[in-house]
């Protein structure tokens, strides 16, 4: 099992930047992919993923570019640094790990966190 808490939402204005945190607690970290996901309606989307020693990295089109994820496997903590927001990035931004998963499905990854909101207005 492992818990993870995001921070670090909130309300910016387009053209700036956000930095996501995600923090795990309980089994080690190190050893899960993890990935970002956003939610703006009903089904979640993928932004970008992280493999468990960081040799890998993937991003959803929209975000590649503006968007960088990474993690601190020392600090069972990861990141999504958001650059160049646009309203479109607007919605409920989670936080996700999977033990042996490393795809961009949703509904293959079997810890989440709670979310935290980016609004970005125009």
């Amino acid at each position: 099992q492992v818990q993870l808490v995001e921070s670090g939402g909130g309300l910016v204005q387009a053209g700036g930047s956000l930095r996501l945190s995600c923090v795990a607690s309980g089994r080690t970290f190190s050893t899960y992919t993890m990935a970002w996901f956003r939610q703006f309606d009903k089904e979640r989307e993928f932004v970008a993923r992280i493999t468990r020693n960081s040799n890998s990295t993937y991003y959803a089109g929209s975000v590649k570019g503006r968007f960088t994820i990474s993690r601190d496997n020392v600090n069972n903590a990861g990141y999504l640094q958001m650059n160049s927001l646009k309203p479109e990035d607007t919605a409920v931004y989670y936080c996700a790990a999977d033990a042996h998963y490393i795809g961009t499905y949703y509904g293959s990854y079997n810890y989440w966190g709670q979310g935290t909101q980016v609004t970005v207005s125009s």
